[in-house]
């Protein structure tokens, strides 16, 4: 197994009387594509934003890359794709690149390279002089997946990346962020499709703001008596409540 690069130890979070959290310990390693699968609702998009520092647990740890979190150092090494897309409407699309590459302190040659390539990731390319209030659903997720990409980041977490995305440009993602796997990135998305679910090297399974399960996508198939992943999210968590 791969060096860890986010570790979280007996996190518990709460929101009022609503606990949202229990108990959650996770590794995710460099060179892993790790899922994070469940409804809407069990807890998956806090557990990202905590992770990346926007919420604080009640009580556990969380490390990414060896720093405790939140920390504003690690910010630079860690790219995040929130589920709701945080796009300066009145700019165009390379207008949110040029600002959200300056806040990452990309510079001269460095930042003309990362936005070209961030925006040929995503099939952005002709559409990088109109204006974002212009864009679809699909094309917003898709420049707020190339901005998480700018600085490069050694940990990439995606929440639900491809959501309104078609197929093709789907599949090509997914085989960019296998490519940045090779390459040592540790990458976090989370997900309830299930074709998805099964590219990752790793999932846990998250129900009522508790993993229920984690393991390979084969090793989860593997407990169930059909061999499908759909069946062992089932089978692990019972129904939702």
């Amino acid at each position: 197994m791969g060096e860890v690069a986010v570790r979280v130890d007996n996190l518990a979070l709460s929101f009022g009387k609503k606990q949202i959290l229990t108990d959650i310990g996770l590794e995710v390693n460099k060179g892993e594509i790790f899922g994070l699968i469940g409804p809407s609702g069990a807890g998956k998009t806090t557990l990202v934003k905590v992770i990346v520092g926007m919420e604080k647990g009640d009580t556990g740890e969380v490390t990414v890359l060896d720093t405790r979190m939140p920390n504003l150092g690690v910010i630079g090494k860690l790219g995040y794709m929130a589920q709701s897309d945080a796009l300066y409407m009145d700019l165009t699309a390379k207008e949110n690149m040029e600002f959200f590459a300056a806040l990452y302190s990309l510079k001269g040659a460095k930042r003309k390279e990362r936005i070209a390539y961030a925006a040929k990731l995503v099939n952005l390319e002709d559409e990088l002089n109109k204006q974002v209030s212009d864009f679809s659903g699909g094309m917003k997720r898709r420049l707020s997946l190339a901005i998480s990409m700018l600085q490069d980041p050694d940990v990439l977490i995606l929440d639900e990346p491809t959501v309104g995305i078609d197929p093709e440009l789907r599949k090509s993602i997914w085989d960019e962020l296998d490519t940045l796997k090779e390459q040592g990135k540790c990458i976090l998305v989370t997900t309830h499709v299930m074709d998805e679910a099964e590219k990752c090297d790793r999932l846990a399974m998250v129900r009522n703001g508790k993993i229920i399960a984690v393991g390979t996508p084969q090793e989860l198939e593997a407990k169930t008596s059909t061999g499908k992943l759909e069946d062992a999210f089932l089978q692990f968590g019972g129904a939702q409540s």
